[in-house]
């Protein structure tokens, strides 16, 4: 009995050893212990109140930092006609000679036109006509203008189907995708969602993209859809595609779950992200040992330290027991691919151990 006893303490005393107790998740120390190597491969740097604004100066990674987006200005009611749209004339003659219109209609319905890249139509009797420029009404009243002296009671109808440059294109993320007109030069972009069938509501986290004139713009649709002034006007050519926000942080270690986090708003803090994460376990974590892991491009170095990090990656440590760590974690930014990691209580493992110690003694007095 004595010997199975002995053996009892020996598997003991390897636990206490630390080599094959199973844990969740690393100890803080076990992922610093490099910082004081003599030649180490990343830089650890506790935030603190008195160095999270300098570090918030430092390069962003994983995106540009923000969207940029085009604030709503009104424009005039009318549409103007542009090239490639297609205009409809009907000319009404009451004249018995005349010669444009049919004798027993007295309507001249002319062949639909599409507007040159000079801006022109072509109108019989009258040559080109410049109508690029104009809205419909004042391109009839031209036209009617022009044609007084071969016909001055002639009357002009005109209507004007829109071309690409009067059209916008709803790519995608919406229940009806496709090429529509614009009605007027105060067409929104709320307006154009809404007569695709609104954002598709499977789409997490939503953003709304434009592209104009080879420039892009995004923002975030919850954000479009709550201030009136991000409501832009669109122009002819403008693409809008609707996608899912595809920013995300990877959370591991002792927190409430271990995956991939979609940003759910701009920007999130060191805090926020503890929280989307559903905190960090009570009975396992180590609050003063909350890393976050992030790399730098290289271009991104500083040698001092001030305006960028000397190393590419970077460790930042957060204290969460303290007031000064908390409001620390609360002003410092997380970035698209950073890795928030809650590293594991040391008591944790030596709870482990002595639990084991303790199930292996009820062992031995069972064997007795």
């Amino acid at each position: 009995m004595r010997l199975k006893f002995l053996c009892v303490l020996a598997i003991a005393g390897a636990a206490l050893s630390g080599c094959s107790v199973p844990r969740g998740a690393a100890l803080s120390a076990e992922v610093l212990r490099e910082e004081n190597a003599k030649e180490p491969t990343f830089s650890v740097v506790p935030v603190n109140r008195a160095n999270v604004d300098r570090l918030a100066g430092w390069p962003v990674t994983g995106w540009r930092g923000g969207y940029n987006w085009i604030p709503a200005k009104s424009g005039p009611n009318s549409a103007v006609i542009s090239s490639g749209d297609t205009v409809h004339l009907v000319i009404w003659d009451s004249q018995d000679n005349s010669l444009l219109a049919d004798v027993s209609s007295k309507t001249a319905l002319l062949p639909p036109t599409k507007v040159s890249s000079a801006g022109t139509i072509f109108v019989p009797y009258l040559g080109d006509v410049v109508v690029n420029g104009q809205t419909a009404e004042a391109a009839r009243a031209q036209i009617q203008s022009a044609m007084e002296p071969i016909a001055p009671s002639a009357q002009v109808q005109l209507s004007v189907m829109a071309g690409v440059r009067n059209s916008v294109d709803l790519v995608s993320g919406v229940g009806k995708p496709g090429s529509y007109p614009l009605p007027d030069r105060n067409y929104s972009i709320l307006s154009l969602l809404a007569a695709g069938g609104g954002i598709a509501p499977t789409l997490k986290n939503p953003l709304v993209r434009l592209i104009r004139a080879g420039n892009t713009y995004e923002i975030r649709a919850d954000r479009l859809l709550a201030e009136a002034s991000m409501n832009t006007v669109l122009r002819g050519g403008d693409k809008v595609i609707v996608r899912e926000d595809d920013r995300y942080f990877t959370a591991l270690g002792a927190t409430g779950t271990e995956s991939l986090i979609r940003f759910e708003k701009d920007n999130i803090t060191a805090l926020e992200a503890m929280s989307l994460v559903g905190g960090i376990a009570d009975a396992r974590a180590n609050p003063k040992g909350v890393l976050v892991l992030r790399e730098y491009p290289a271009k991104a170095v500083r040698a001092d330290g001030l305006k960028g990090p000397q190393m590419r990656h970077v460790v930042f440590t957060f204290d969460l027991t303290t007031a000064d760590g908390l409001f620390a974690a609360r002003n410092f930014q997380i970035n698209p691919k950073d890795s928030v990691l809650a590293t594991e209580s040391s008591m944790t493992a030596a709870g482990t151990v002595f639990g084991l110690i303790g199930s292996l003694v009820g062992l031995n007095n069972a064997v007795k």
